[in-house]
């Protein structure tokens, strides 16, 4: 039996879940998520918990109860929560701007890059050089981070770019030239 597939859900008092031909329905007081399951588990919801319970016991059902009952559990913390994750920009001349559809990036080009913010996806900016996405659906939050993140990654001479808030980025030394050559 999966270690993860068989835990129960806990439901917070303000989340509610429906399950309708392979269609999980989540509603909080943030919003409202659906996910499709496969056919090869089943969901239930006893009382204040969602149960997840698979099939029959060959590779394809085992793998796919673990993985149904994390997404139930993200949809969960999602529409009760939230999710969040920081970029930080780093670079003389690096910033960060929000307009009325999303961000302005300055990143060492000839030109601003704009980045349009995809539908339950807000951005807040703390000074000019840290971003934070922030949503209810954990997929797209960690797909935006990643694609602002993909503008401009950290460059490993001198550590420029935008990267995630506590990323560690390795320095290359750079060209060693020849002493006494004049």
């Amino acid at each position: 039996m999966s270690r993860i597939g068989k835990l129960p859900v806990a439901l917070p008092d303000d989340v509610t879940v429906q399950v309708a031909d392979s269609v999980v329905r989540v509603k909080g007081p943030k919003g409202e998520l659906e996910q499709r399951v496969l056919p090869t588990v089943a969901v239930h919801v006893d009382g204040g918990q969602v149960k997840v319970e698979r099939y029959a016991d060959d590779k394809a059902h085992r793998s796919a109860h673990g993985l149904t009952r994390t997404l139930v559990a993200n949809m969960v913390e999602g529409v009760s929560k939230g999710f969040r994750k920081s970029l930080e920009i780093q670079g003389v001349g690096y910033r960060a701007a929000k307009s009325a559809d999303g961000l302005n990036l300055q990143l060492g080009r000839s030109h601003p890059v704009a980045y349009p913010a995809p539908l339950g996806i807000s951005f807040t900016l703390e000074g000019t050089n840290r971003i934070h996405v922030e949503g209810i659906d954990k997929q797209l939050v960690g797909q935006v981070a990643a694609e602002i993140r993909d503008l401009r990654p950290p460059e490993p001479y001198k550590g420029k770019g935008i990267r995630y808030q506590g990323e560690f980025v390795r320095k290359k030394l750079g060209k060693a030239g020849k002493a006494g050559k004049k």
